[in-house]
């Protein structure tokens, strides 16, 4: 039997997702498929415009036999480290293969692009010598491997989650779907946009319902954006210690300091302290460390919480369950789970929500 992992934001969901599940199960009618979800804030430093509770529920609802969580920690560093604990989840649930979107649907490279960066020591510097002459880091990529390829954000995380496997001796295949939409347009009207799209649409008060199979009046939240800069506003300010938290590196703890006096709210902050080495990303995702209080460590994939399963996916579990290397029940001591409590209690505020009390509750959802 197939166990296949998924590793998805949901950030909505949409039919591009669902066209995503739909093509696993066309090519493995009989597996298993396990989701590895971010929850609250995404890896590009976004506040989730979905609940935890309400992904896990579409993604039961649509194919998903068990919803694991990705830890807030994880979910919110850099491609390579939430590739790489993403992939650790998964194999912790006995998964054989990882089915990605991918832009170039071309594996052979991706996998080959994966192997000269975990294993040629001069691929790093070419990479920063490219980055110093001032090219961004996709470029500077392709031409350290010395190829022409388009390096588009899923190809990317695919070739992170590439780079986890072999570096943590996975055996675990890759395969990917073609992607049917670019990830960064905006204004494409068709029935699969992306992600982006559509938040772009949600911005601008359009009607999404052509481009997510549920009612989204049902499952969308309001996001506070003043709010937001309200409370990090108050954190810079009032904090002398910034640079001990996670991605405040460099000094750049000063210019925050002084730019969040000029800044009227969270874009305007991102713009008066951008720069190549600080992209908008990066920033963003430095903000969710900051509002969490995120100290600057090394942390520990210390065990998988289960979120959600089908009938199916229950079955699954109990037979693997003796096999398991990290617990499935939350070590309430742990700084992981600390760190997702905290992540619950800002998201409510930011979203009035009440995620607090299905994080307490620990208790999957079963379909």
């Amino acid at each position: 039997m197939e166990v296949i992992g998924v590793i998805a934001e949901y950030n909505p969901f949409h039919n591009g997702h669902k066209y995503h599940l739909d093509e696993i199960k066309k090519r493995y009618p009989k597996s298993i498929i396990v989701l590895a979800l971010n929850g609250y804030f995404s890896e590009r430093g976004d506040i989730s415009l979905l609940t935890k509770e309400d992904k896990t529920k579409l993604a039961l609802d649509y194919g998903v036999d068990i919803v694991v969580e990705l830890p807030t920690l994880f979910g919110t560093q850099s491609a390579d480290i939430f590739a790489e604990a993403s992939i650790k989840i998964l194999n912790n649930f006995k998964v054989n293969k990882i089915i990605f979107g991918s832009e170039s649907n071309n594996i052979s490279i991706l996998d080959e692009i994966a192997r000269t960066q975990l294993y040629d020591p001069e691929f790093n510097n070419r990479v920063k010598e490219y980055l110093s002459e001032g090219v961004n880091y996709p470029t500077a990529m392709a031409k350290a491997l010395n190829i022409e390829f388009d390096f588009n954000p899923n190809d990317l995380l695919g070739v992170s989650y590439i780079k986890a496997a072999l570096k943590n001796n996975f055996e675990i295949e890759f395969e990917t779907i073609k992607r049917t939409n670019q990830y960064h347009d905006i204004v494409l009207d068709e029935d699969i946009v992306s992600a982006s799209n559509i938040r772009e649409k949600i911005e601008q008060n359009l009607n999404i319902e052509k481009y997510v199979p549920y009612n989204p009046e049902d499952y969308i939240v309001d996001i506070n954006p003043k709010k937001f800069f309200d409370l990090l506003r108050y954190e810079i300010i009032t904090n002398n210690h910034l640079e001990n938290y996670l991605t405040v590196d460099e000094g750049i703890e000063n210019k925050l300091k002084k730019e969040v006096l000029r800044a009227f709210n969270r874009e305007d902050l991102i713009y008066l302290i951008k720069s190549k080495r600080y992209t908008y990303n990066k920033i963003s995702r430095m903000f969710i460390h900051i509002l969490l209080n995120v100290e600057k460590k090394s942390y520990t994939l210390d065990y998988t919480k289960v979120l959600g399963f089908t009938q199916n996916g229950q079955k699954y579990l109990s037979n693997i369950r003796d096999d398991l290397i990290l617990p499935i029940n939350p070590d309430i001591n742990s700084e992981m789970f600390k760190y997702e409590i905290k992540a619950s209690y800002i998201y409510d505020l930011l979203t009035n929500t009440k995620t607090l009390a299905f994080e307490t509750r620990n208790k999957p959802i079963m379909k």
